[in-house]
């Protein structure tokens, strides 16, 4: 179900942007701006825009991938730009819309568009993972560890094999239970089920799950944190959502995607084509804080730094099952 341009347009406005032109915009993904994880990095990198510019911006919360060529044809015509699109829901709708508006900026975070005025923006996951996968395998006591995936697609089974490919560095004879949690762009919000999941691998025996699920992975820390065993952070940092309980967050530096492209289509440095992040050029990191100091020991934070800085140098490359094939483990 689509919304009435009308309507769609009060309700961008009433989120607080003005609509003037080259403000920029963004369009979160299904699951809302306060999903705790992907969308919520998103408007951190927006809001720090807001902070350090005084400048506003618009914004709206797609409710289905059906508004989601709606909503970017009215930032569109509304003279917004550049316009970020976050998630790779997106991608269909901005492959057609782009060319309507050929002097509109647009961003894609997670997919790729070629267009000449569109800047794709994606992660090599995989290398967060591993290092986090590595932290796993090391606080698992059981020798069991979980994985709790979002929507079944691609993204996700390089995140998980990344994962699998670290845990097996730091101990090869590790468990990894591995879920996804559905085929629909549904599996981004399913708190429920992604409690369900994690509580069917700690039945298993599983000690550290990990959720790679967006707003489904805020019930998957919450089950975890339950059963008194420890959960890890995806995209925004996830560790104070249960103190003591959340081992790490590892981060997709979606605020800092979000944050350049407003700051460079300001300064008048906004360019488009292919970006790829990962472990070298700051796009992905691991958290630690007050909320997880205590979980990770210094032999734990030595093991993650050196296999952070031997992938950022080429001296580990971690497998991509996207673009190379099924993981070589399971």
């Amino acid at each position: 179900m689509t919304l009435p341009t009308a309507l769609l347009w009060l309700l961008v406005a009433s989120a607080g942007a003005a609509p003037a032109l080259a403000a920029p915009a963004v369009v979160y993904s299904v699951g809302g701006k306060f999903d705790g994880s992907f969308n919520e990095a998103a408007y951190s990198g927006a809001e720090r825009y807001r902070a350090e510019t005084g400048e506003s911006y618009g914004e709206f919360e797609i409710a289905s991938q059906a508004q989601s060529a709606q909503a970017l044809t009215t930032f569109a015509q509304k003279g917004f730009s550049p316009i970020v699109a976050i998630g790779f829901t997106h991608a269909n709708a901005l492959a057609k819309v782009a060319p309507r508006f050929p002097k509109t900026q647009f961003v894609l975070v997670d997919a790729v568009v070629e267009a000449p005025n569109v800047q794709s923006i994606v992660f090599r996951e995989q290398e967060g993972s591993y290092v986090v996968g590595i932290l796993a395998a090391m606080a698992s006591k059981s020798g069991v560890i979980g994985f709790v995936g979002g929507m079944d697609i691609p993204l996700i089974r390089k995140f998980a094999c990344g994962y699998i490919l670290g845990a097996r560095s730091a101990d090869p004879q590790v468990k990894v239970l591995v879920n996804m949690t559905g085929p629909t762009p549904a599996a981004w919000s399913d708190p429920v089920r992604g409690a369900e999941l994690a509580r069917s691998q700690i039945e298993q025996g599983a000690d550290v799950v990990i959720q790679a699920a967006g707003g489904t992975g805020i019930g998957m820390l919450q089950a975890a944190a339950d059963a008194g065993v420890l959960g890890i952070g995806t995209d925004s940092n996830q560790n104070g959502l249960h103190p003591g309980q959340v081992l790490t967050s590892m981060r997709k530096r979606v605020d800092i995607a979000v944050y350049d492209n407003f700051m460079a289509a300001k300064d008048g440095e906004w360019e488009p084509g292919l970006k790829v992040l990962g472990l070298a050029e700051g796009g992905l990191d691991w958290v630690l804080d007050d909320a997880n100091a205590a979980l990770i020991t210094p032999q734990m934070e030595a093991a993650a730094e050196a296999a952070e800085e031997a992938i950022a140098n080429g001296e580990i490359t971690v497998h991509d099952a996207a673009a190379d094939g099924p993981c070589p483990v399971r």
